[in-house]
């Protein structure tokens, strides 16, 4: 008889992990073409693409259980790096990885869909219809049943309903926010080069609303992106005239959720490119032309993004009676299963798990992501074997900044030590490139991650230091 994770009664209190361990509960039966136990992970985040590869490499390899991913994407572009592919310093392309090829590769299925509902009395996943560009059907709506549920569908920006944000400001969100982005930047300034007229007081002007990394990381980035870009054949456009680019911020400083000394470091490099900051100010209003502030300033734009606060998605809000918190991240307790229902757990940017010994919950990181994602996969392993589940201890390891080819500033250590080392420079973006890397093998493997990178290294030899399309 095999033993997997316990359902729940919709109204039935949380049990303590104590009681849990002690009432394993048969795997439930309801609509399956598979005898093996059935894990759906929704989401291929980066948590979520790393535990499918995970399970699907240890128990989909050796067929102890049925693992499926449910993404309505159809390649996977670590989050990090959209503001360089928005700035066109990294091509999406080059850097997409496949989830049908991931898929056969490492032992699950991947399903193509957006998870907009849930029946937890039948234990279904609800699956909207995907259209192609035209709208015409591809994958008509269904369910997908599961005996263990792993919820890991991210966060979007959240634009508190300013009035012209979601018109007017791209929030990137996706490799397809990117990807427009970049369209309407190389777009921009090749109009701004065969005018014959004067700029307009919005040309070539950029302003990123939020100031955390997303938004910091972006205007450094298009700081010299602009510059190479106009030295391609642009000759009527001078970047140090014509481009600006500002940060708004709500915030009485940049980077506010980061220490006040990563914060300084930044603010110092920024101001060296040029870039304009404007702290303390709350946008009122997105227009086709600009950003206005609360404090009736008009900052005049030809792109904007916005980069100011996170929720994850609206379809999560109480969804089939599980507890969510004000930005609709799923409550979970230190076993990452959600507080009303044992078989299903979340991860990573839309779960709300108290932080140990902190005021408040994990940080939305990709660090904490994969740190979830490598505990879940333990837990369903011993869900499995009928062992006792795991408390989740987020280990902080500091944060980076990346500010360009110009500097990267980040501490590290944060949550091993009383305090933090402070670093910046060469050593600092050898770090932040490891991110990546560490990402690709948690994905690849040592040797597919080793070659991949030689291979790229190559290859940017023979190509534009920037995507010019």
């Amino acid at each position: 008889m095999l033993v997997v994770a316990q359902p729940l009664a919709p109204a039935r209190k949380p049990v303590s992990n104590k009681a849990l361990h002690r009432q394993p509960i048969i795997m439930s039966q309801t609509s399956t073409d598979s005898p093996l136990p059935r894990i759906v992970i929704v989401g291929g985040g980066a948590g979520g693409l790393e535990l499918a590869t995970r399970l699907g490499d240890t128990l989909g390899r050796r067929r102890q259980a049925d693992i499926t991913l449910i993404e309505r994407g159809r390649s996977h572009l670590w989050k990090p790096l959209l503001h360089q592919a928005a700035a066109g310093t990294l091509g999406i392309d080059d850097n997409e990885l496949n989830y049908l090829a991931q898929s056969t590769w490492h032992h699950f299925k991947y399903r193509l869909g957006a998870m907009d509902g849930l029946d937890r009395a039948r234990r279904e996943v609800l699956v909207a219809p995907t259209l192609d560009e035209t709208g015409r059907e591809i994958v008509p709506r269904r369910r997908i049943g599961y005996d263990i549920l792993v919820i890991a569908v991210g966060s979007q920006n959240n634009d508190f309903g300013t009035p012209g944000a979601a018109e007017h400001a791209i929030a990137l969100d996706t490799p397809e926010d990117s990807r427009r982005f970049h369209r309407r930047l190389v777009n921009a300034c090749i109009a701004a080069n065969t005018q014959v007229e004067p700029l307009r007081p919005e040309q070539l002007k950029v302003v990123a609303i939020g100031a955390g990394a997303t938004g910091v990381e972006l205007v450094a980035e298009l700081h010299n992106s602009t510059r190479v870009l106009a030295a391609y054949g642009l000759d009527r456009i001078d970047p140090e005239r014509d481009v600006r680019l500002s940060l708004v911020e709500a915030a009485p400083r940049i980077l506010p959720a980061l220490p006040e000394r990563l914060s300084v470091a930044a603010a110092g490099e920024l101001a060296k490119l040029g870039v304009q900051m404007h702290t303390g100010k709350r946008v009122t209003e997105v227009t086709a032309t600009g950003v206005r502030t609360a404090d009736g300033d008009f900052l005049p734009a030809e792109l904007v993004v916005w980069a100011a606060g996170v929720k994850a998605p609206d379809f999560l809000r109480d969804i089939d009676g599980l507890e969510t918190n004000r930005i609709n991240q799923l409550v979970v307790r230190p076993t990452l299963q959600t507080s009303r229902d044992d078989a299903i757990y979340a991860l990573g940017d839309c779960a709300a798990c108290v932080w140990e010994g902190h005021a408040g919950n994990v940080p939305p990181r990709a660090q904490a992501a994969h740190q979830q994602a490598s505990l879940i996969a333990r837990q369903i392993t011993r869900q499995l074997r009928g062992k006792p589940l795991l408390t989740f201890h987020y280990r902080d390891f500091g944060s980076l900044v990346s500010l360009g080819e110009h500097s990267t500033v980040g501490n590290l250590m944060g949550g091993l030590s009383k305090g933090s080392m402070f670093i910046e420079g060469h050593f600092a973006r050898f770090i932040y490139w490891l991110l990546y890397r560490m990402h690709l093998h948690a994905l690849h493997g040592f040797w597919k991650t080793a070659f991949l990178t030689l291979a790229r290294m190559i290859s940017r030899t023979t190509e534009p230091r920037i995507k010019l399309h």
